[in-house]
């Protein structure tokens, strides 16, 4: 077996990292506008902005309306942060010490549970929260049901806790499936309920809007499709005319020439058809690589596709370089991004596209890029 020399410096050699642009972002939320011009947004930044950092996420969201988190923490963090716009926490509060913390740092909370109506209506006199009122339309997971609309809405008029208008939310359990009518079935339930209010309403999730534009309403939440990401499992978010916010990238660290037979990673599941050159990338599932990525997933060597062989470790990957005679050691790798759809990825690797972006660990450097504001241009983010 022999091994290359470098090609480039040993500064190229660092692990992996996610460039992060900020105007793939604008670019996604404009597009949205124009699907549903008369609707508004409220962005969601969930989980760390589905894993492309919360905060700059929601710094470069200025078009947004409002953003969306899950847990109170999460909208306490932007608001310790300087982020002034209405943020929504759409699992609510599961505490009275929570619901504090949703008075003091002024955030929106979803309602969907009585335990958490009762908190409401003893809570200690303060200020009103603005609240949503959560329907279950059939997704059974959050949400009263319909026939418990007229008392909820009772309860929250009488209760001085509670801001005036109340705003009615549900949630869409099969619409990245186009062809499935239980969407159908949840907009007939939720139709019928948001006949008798007052308010405005929020259906739409990010397959929601692209595939059921009866459900854009006057509120949309667009998650995914704000990354650059597809939500349905057959297509990628640039068949939509969004553009990927990630490119997750690393180097080539090592080329080994091996041998016919000779078997690579972990296991040696993968044997050498014939003699050849065996690359090794700096990325693996400590970095949040899929470990079940299997032999053939495609990755870019200086731009050009070669397949991921043998197991994934957990701070390397090995790549076959047969196609690319030419690459040396601190060659570009990118595992995802805009020149590889992270759809196709995650297909390869049995897995949804959101689970790739959210697993990153916090071992990728993340780097982040705007040509509108051209000082944070490639500024590392720590």
């Amino acid at each position: 077996m022999s091994r290359e020399r470098p090609r480039r410096s040993d500064d190229a050699l660092s692990g992996a990292r996610a460039v992060i642009d900020l105007d793939a972002l604008a670019h996604n939320l404009r597009k949205i506008r124009t699907l549903a011009p008369n609707a508004r947004i409220m962005a969601v930044v969930k989980a760390d902005g589905y894993g492309h950092g919360a905060l700059r996420v929601a710094q470069a969201l200025v078009g947004a309306d409002a953003l969306g988190v899950a847990r109170v923490a999460e909208g306490m963090a932007l608001r310790r942060a300087g982020i002034n716009k209405p943020i929504v926490v759409l699992e609510g509060f599961s505490s009275s010490e929570e619901l504090a913390e949703v008075r003091a740092h002024r955030l929106e909370s979803v309602l969907h549970h009585p335990s958490q109506m009762e908190m409401l209506e003893h809570a200690p006199v303060g200020e009103a929260i603005s609240t949503w009122l959560k329907l279950d339309t059939g997704m059974h997971r959050l949400g009263f049901p319909p026939a418990a609309y007229g008392e909820m809405m009772t309860r929250l008029a009488d209760c001085a806790a509670v801001a005036a208008p109340v705003r009615l939310i549900t949630h869409l359990a099969s619409a990245d499936e186009q062809d499935n009518p239980q969407t159908l079935k949840q907009l007939e339930c939720f139709q019928a309920i948001s006949a008798q209010h007052p308010g405005e309403l929020s259906i739409a999730n990010s397959a929601g809007i692209l595939a059921w534009p009866q459900a854009h309403a006057d509120w949309l939440r667009p998650g995914i499709m704000l990354y650059g990401v597809s939500p349905f499992a057959d297509s990628t978010g640039g068949e939509y005319g969004l553009r990927p916010v990630m490119d997750f990238s690393t180097r080539l660290i090592a080329i080994n020439r091996l041998s016919k037979g000779d078997a690579v990673g972990y296991g040696g599941r993968w044997i050498c058809p014939e003699n050849m050159a065996v690359g090794v990338a700096a990325v693996g599932y400590g970095d949040g690589y899929p470990r079940h990525a299997v032999s053939g997933t495609p990755v870019l060597v200086n731009g050009a596709r070669v397949p991921l062989v043998g197991r994934v470790s957990m701070d390397m990957i090995s790549l076959d370089l047969r196609t690319q005679a030419t690459a040396r050691v601190g060659d570009p790798v990118l595992l995802w991004g805009r020149e590889l759809p992270v759809e196709e990825v995650a297909r390869a690797a049995h897995t949804i596209p959101y689970e790739l972006t959210c697993k990153l660990t916090n071992r990728v450097e993340r780097i982040e890029r705007s040509m509108v504001n051209a000082s944070r241009q490639d500024a590392p983010l720590r």
